[in-house]
């Protein structure tokens, strides 16, 4: 979804630039990164990784966060606002998986 959110970017960017804010950009970047790295670490913990298991734990309390923070305080175009709240949703049913697992 935060990819799509940054395909999304680029057409508004040439059809709708209004739609299409620097504060978006920066926000749609960082969430497609972290969004990577929690995949892989993701797959990393189902597949056993202790390690990856902690690094999830830490992460994603920090994404929910962020998240709730970038809603309150930063001016985002309306289908972005949404985008996060569905982002923050699925964050939230990983951190329940997550600390619920041993």
């Amino acid at each position: 979804m935060s990819v799509a959110a940054v395909v999304v970017l680029a057409v508004l960017s040439v059809s709708a630039p209004q739609q299409a804010p620097t504060t978006a950009w920066v926000r749609a970047v960082i969430v497609a990164v972290t969004s990577v790295l929690t995949v892989i670490f993701a797959h990393r913990a189902a597949a056993g990784h202790e390690r990856a298991l902690l690094r999830l734990r830490i992460l994603v309390p920090i994404i929910l966060v962020a998240v709730v923070l970038v809603l309150l305080f930063l001016p985002l175009p309306a289908w972005m606002v949404i985008e996060q709240l569905l982002c923050g949703v699925l964050l939230l049913g990983l951190a329940i998986l997550i600390f619920r697992a041993r």
